[in-house]
């Protein structure tokens, strides 16, 4: 599959890693400034122990406490400031039925001043489908909904999907076909897109169930006139992968809902790497990653079977 090129994607990488470097340096600038005042703590509390050794020794444990507790502090922020300045990041994958390609798709998750947005796209072309989308997910600092904006072509009719959350509910607006509806539904913390084929909905799903434990996610479906469905998530036995080359450990969810079902593949960070609809022979797979067969348990090798017994010569 042609590896993405977008000029653009160079850029904002150079600049996440400009910003994970500002991140760090500052982390350990402020670390050492904190260390610094805790030494001129102790020294004040070594010149005043002589006239209150007990008292003063108190205190500069008191001191040395909290300073070491601030300096923890600056360090977690500084690392999750730097996780953030880097998670803008863009995924490539392939799409196939039954072995064949048939089209492809895209994922680019970035961090906001607000929490997250969610840019994903795919396009399918095959005798009886042609199907192309292009989405947009504002979210949350938790991954949670704020809103949606969605078109695309099925078989050449244009359809749009807006959503937004509004009043304790999620108003959803469809066009398509020369028709429209506006619905509003029932507002789930944990709801999630699910166009068809998007990875953007498959990693949504992921960073929710690692947060609620794979509990009480439901699925917005853009479909008619919009409806909202309960998921089921089933953990797996991990498996194995290589990606980019490298080995790795592969995570693997069933997820199953009124209607269907989906099998999801993560890496040990998270991200989705593949996704199988088994019952459609459709797979999704990130360029660079091969998920591997489990290997075989050992056996033991048959035991030898007795020679049947053998009857008396004959003369």
């Amino acid at each position: 599959m042609t590896p993405n090129t977008d000029p653009t994607q160079k850029k904002t990488t150079g600049n996440n890693q400009n910003c994970t470097n500002v991140s760090i340096f500052a982390v350990f600038c402020l670390s050492h400034v904190t260390l610094t005042l805790a030494t001129l703590s102790l020294k004040m509390g070594q010149t005043k122990q002589e006239q209150s050794p007990m008292c003063v020794h108190k205190r500069i444990n008191q001191i040395g406490r909290a300073m070491l507790m601030v300096t923890a502090g600056l360090i977690a922020a500084g690392l999750i400031a730097s996780s953030l300045a880097a998670g803008a990041h863009a995924q490539t994958y392939s799409i196939s039925q039954n072995g064949k390609s048939v089209g492809d798709a895209s994922l680019r998750v970035s961090s906001t001043a607000q929490g997250f947005r969610v840019s994903s796209s795919a396009k399918i072309a095959m005798t009886d489908l042609n199907y192309s989308f292009n989405a947009t997910q504002t979210l949350d600092g938790s991954f949670h909904l704020v809103a949606v904006n969605l078109s695309g072509l099925v078989n050449g009719t244009a359809a749009t999907v807006t959503a937004e959350q509004r009043n304790q509910t999620l108003q959803i607006k469809m066009s398509g076909n020369g028709k429209g509806s506006e619905t509003p539904l029932a507002v789930h913390p944990n709801s999630i897109l699910w166009p068809d084929f998007d990875p953007g909905a498959l990693q949504v799903l992921l960073n929710l169930g690692a947060a609620s434990n794979n509990r009480d996610l439901w699925a917005v479906i853009p479909k008619q006139t919009g409806s909202v469905l309960p998921l089921k998530i089933t953990t797996n036995a991990d498996e194995h992968g290589a990606l980019d080359g490298k080995p790795i450990t592969v995570h693997h969810l069933t997820v199953s809902f009124d209607g269907g079902g989906v099998e999801i593949f993560s890496n040990p960070e998270n991200e989705l790497v593949q996704a199988e609809w088994t019952d459609e022979g459709f797979a999704l797979v990130r360029q660079g990653f091969k998920l591997l067969p489990p290997a075989r348990p050992h056996t033991a090798p048959p035991a030898p079977q007795p020679k049947p017994p053998t009857g008396p010569s004959q003369n």
